[in-house]
């Protein structure tokens, strides 16, 4: 039988880091929107999940967060030479800001 959670106990975020709810909501807001189906994307992250572990990385919040990523770009509507270029440019941009300062892709 399953009980409710003890108000007393210590908080523990549902995520390690902001950026991995983030992917999350960015997953659904896709299915919400109606630009992926939920079928779609139960699929791609069910593939990136499988090669995660084929691949013999950790059931870890970390590698989940990855695999999160990885079926994102497989289903997202951008085409791989845009999304090769994106990131070209943010890993430049992240690599010409500096410690502490947001990362914009402006000049």
């Amino acid at each position: 039988m399953d009980q409710p959670d003890d108000a007393l106990a210590p908080y523990h975020p549902a995520f390690k880091e902001p950026w991995h709810a983030q992917a999350l909501a960015l997953a659904h807001s896709l299915v919400a929107e109606g630009i992926l189906t939920s079928t779609d994307w139960a699929s791609a992250l069910g593939t990136a999940l499988s090669q995660s572990k084929a691949r013999g990385e950790p059931d870890t919040e970390e590698t989940y967060y990855h695999s999160v990523l990885e079926a994102l770009e497989t289903v997202g509507p951008l085409d791989p030479m845009e999304l090769a270029l994106r990131k070209e440019a943010w890993a430049k941009a992240y690599q010409r800001t500096p410690h502490g300062s947001p990362v914009t892709l402006g000049s």
